[in-house]
């Protein structure tokens, strides 16, 4: 899902598309995870680097780097900073969901922490408090439910010390089965409504933690 703030880069991308083809938007996601002195966790730093492509269009839409040389003033970049974060929609969840098994946890709106501009990508980073809660287990889902916006988990990843991961990638042959699957269940009208297919086509990473010694 796009927040209203990017809607103008969004519909020159579906212009410039086919309407019917996901996604549009190719994100790489990094993770930072914050965690207190029993090491549960309380926050996590979200880094979103956009593709090139999509960058391209919010600067020129912001009318930002007029010159072209992918390289931004500190009064451009301040003006850039948390561009991706104004005007959620309603019920929009920030395209981050973390479970502890059939638990949702609940994640705090998010606060903007730096943009860059590296190789003609934005890449801006933001934070999100929860909990705080117990690491072990806790499953992680960067995806738009839409799948407008294709994320991947590309890292890094950052936990702390007595914690691992492991991400499973989506097989893309099934996701699409599943998908099709889905869309044959549906009616006229409910296709035309949208379908929230994007968990189809979601990384998965799974937290595992030591036992305190």
């Amino acid at each position: 899902m796009i927040p209203r703030a990017l809607a103008p880069a969004a519909a020159l991308i579906l212009a410039a598309t086919s309407a019917g083809g996901h996604p549009h938007v190719f994100v790489d996601v990094a993770l930072r995870f914050e965690s207190d002195a029993q090491g549960r966790l309380t926050g996590v730093e979200v880094t979103w680097s956009y593709d090139d492509f999509f960058s391209l269009l919010i600067l020129s839409d912001m009318g930002l780097d007029p010159d072209g040389d992918g390289q931004l003033t500190d009064a451009e970049l301040a003006r850039l900073k948390g561009f991706d974060l104004e005007e959620w929609p309603e019920g929009f969840e920030g395209d981050l969901y973390i479970h502890a098994g059939d638990e949702k946890i609940a994640l705090d709106h998010p606060v903007p922490e730096a943009v860059r501009m590296e190789a003609g990508r934005i890449v801006a980073t933001h934070r999100r408090g929860f909990g705080p809660v117990a690491p072990d287990g806790l499953r992680v889902e960067p995806y738009d439910p839409t799948y407008f916006v294709d994320y991947t988990l590309a890292g890094p990843v950052v936990l702390p010390d007595a914690c691992a991961y492991a991400i499973t990638e989506p097989d893309l042959d099934e996701s699409q089965q599943a998908f099709r699957n889905m869309v044959a269940e549906l009616s006229a009208e409910e296709q035309y409504d949208g379908v929230e297919v994007g968990n189809l086509f979601s990384d998965i990473m799974v937290i595992s933690c030591r036992a305190p010694s």
